[in-house]
């Protein structure tokens, strides 16, 4: 990581603008606190990617307020394409034409380095605005290894660069929310653990997705919430759900790993609605 982030000041010798791309569930979790300080003085452009998994209303509310800390914005989804003519008009529009003919680049293509932390869509997002599979696309993080050229028009050139995640997390939510969204590998944290630590947010936040996805019925409900202690609660929920999906193991016990997977699948997926985990209103942007 330490690599990557000398070549890309290195490289933004080459650039007119910076894309940063992010989830737009996590709006906070999912920036890079390092790129305001690396990037400097360079025009800057959101991409609030992945935006058809996130609530709508939010997602306004965070256009929003990019713009109004003076950062254009646009909302994406690279699955569908949608919102990827808005981030072509966004380039031009914040592009500063007059500056770059002074220094005799008259003629030349807006040259753009895409920023992002690992499996927030970056591959995706370039295949989408290339219109050809030039990146290489996981569901994994850190698909992308190395630094390379596409070239999208004869307007538009994109330098793609590996994702960077900043090498210390020291932020237990904002560790889970990368969690919940794939971005830290299941070998770094459990990911029983991680399901547990979902449920017991969606429980409080988001009971009534639940009760849809599942089945649940207001009466089994009901007993779980009469649970005074959290992880009890918590545990008797997982375990409604395994019985639910049929995620029992041999002499009924209940595969905990497995109902962590439906789970995070579940939300990934979007089948337990359009959900932000961060609101402008949480007043913990970095």
């Amino acid at each position: 990581m330490a690599k990557t982030k000398r070549q890309i000041i290195e490289d933004l010798k080459l650039i007119d603008i910076v894309a940063e791309i992010i989830d737009s569930r996590i709006p906070i979790s999912s920036q890079n606190p390092d790129i305001k300080e690396i990037i400097k003085d360079k025009k800057r452009l959101i991409i609030l990617n992945k935006s058809d998994l996130a609530c709508e209303k939010e997602n306004k509310k965070w256009v929003t307020y990019f713009e109004n800390n003076n950062i254009s914005a646009v909302l994406v989804d690279s699955a569908t394409g949608k919102g990827i003519k808005d981030a072509i008009n966004e380039i031009n529009e914040i592009y500063d034409k007059e500056k770059y003919e002074e220094k005799g680049r008259i003629g030349k293509s807006i040259r753009i380095m895409i920023l992002g932390i690992p499996n927030v869509g970056k591959s995706s997002f370039i295949n989408r605005i290339a219109k050809k599979n030039t990146a290489q696309v996981g569901n994994k993080p850190g698909v992308t290894r190395q630094k390379q050229w596409i070239h999208v028009s004869d307007k538009i050139e994109l330098l793609d660069t590996p994702g960077v995640l900043w090498p210390k997390l020291d932020n237990e939510k904002i560790a889970l929310n990368l969690a919940y969204t794939g971005t830290i590998k299941n070998d770094i944290l459990s990911i029983t653990d991680i399901g547990y630590e979902f449920l017991k947010l969606f429980q409080k936040r988001y009971l009534e997705n639940l009760k849809q996805r599942y089945k649940l019925n207001e009466d089994e409900i009901n007993d779980i919430l009469q649970i005074e202690e959290q992880r009890e609660k918590t545990l008797a929920l997982m375990a409604l759900i395994a019985k639910k999906r049929g995620a029992i193991i041999s002499g009924g016990e209940i595969d905990y790993e497995r109902v962590a997977n439906i789970l995070l699948e579940d939300f990934k997926n979007g089948k337990l609605g359009r959900i932000t985990l961060e609101t402008v209103g949480d007043g913990s942007q970095r």
